[in-house]
């Protein structure tokens, strides 16, 4: 197995999990993958949506692409600009508690900062604060909320066929008050 990510912040969390041992890490982007290297791809935390710019966005999947064996496939996650679920971006809606071994008990909300195109980019601030300690951190980001149509036709121009979309991690599919679009996609 191997994981990529760009942050190397977030790559030293991720070697902090259990069996991460097995995992070969690289700091890049997907095109430090090697060609034909894979038979699936997963990008998680809404990678789809960080990755803001559209030129950029295509390029991952075309290095996806490339890093998969012919019939691979790539799976990932964007929220449904449809469901509109910035509009519940304020601390009193998106308030969550978690633990974390590596850093203990912590609080994380969503503030909205700006919507542009009605939804297309939602620039917001992610509020971490750590109880134990009372501090607070703050990071800025923009997402970029794309359509199920956009999203099919950057796979389609990175060479991928889409074989399945849902509207959440429970398999239902597309629609109204589903908050997700988790694609599945083969190497063409």
């Amino acid at each position: 197995m191997t994981g990529v990510d760009p942050a190397a912040a977030m790559l030293e969390v991720a070697r902090q999990r259990p069996g991460t041992d097995r995992v070969r890490w690289i700091e890049g982007e997907a095109t430090a993958l090697d060609p034909g290297m894979a038979d699936l791809a997963i990008m998680s935390g809404h990678v789809a949506q960080v990755i803001a710019d559209d030129a950029r966005w295509q390029a991952t999947l075309d290095a996806t692409r490339e890093a998969l064996r012919p019939g691979g496939r790539v799976a990932f996650e964007s929220r449904d600009p449809a469901a509109r679920g910035w509009e519940a971006w304020t601390r009193l809606d998106s308030l969550r508690t978690a633990d974390d071994a590596a850093g203990g008990q912590f609080e994380w909300w969503y503030e909205v900062t700006e919507v542009v195109g009605d939804g297309a980019r939602v620039r917001c601030e992610v509020h971490y604060r750590f109880p134990a300690t009372g501090e607070e951190l703050v990071s800025d980001n923009e997402l970029r909320f794309r359509t199920r149509t956009e999203l099919t036709r950057a796979l389609t121009l990175a060479g991928f066929t889409v074989e399945r979309v849902w509207g959440d991690w429970d398999r239902r599919p597309p629609g109204p008050g589903r908050p997700e679009l988790i694609f599945v996609a083969v190497r063409a």
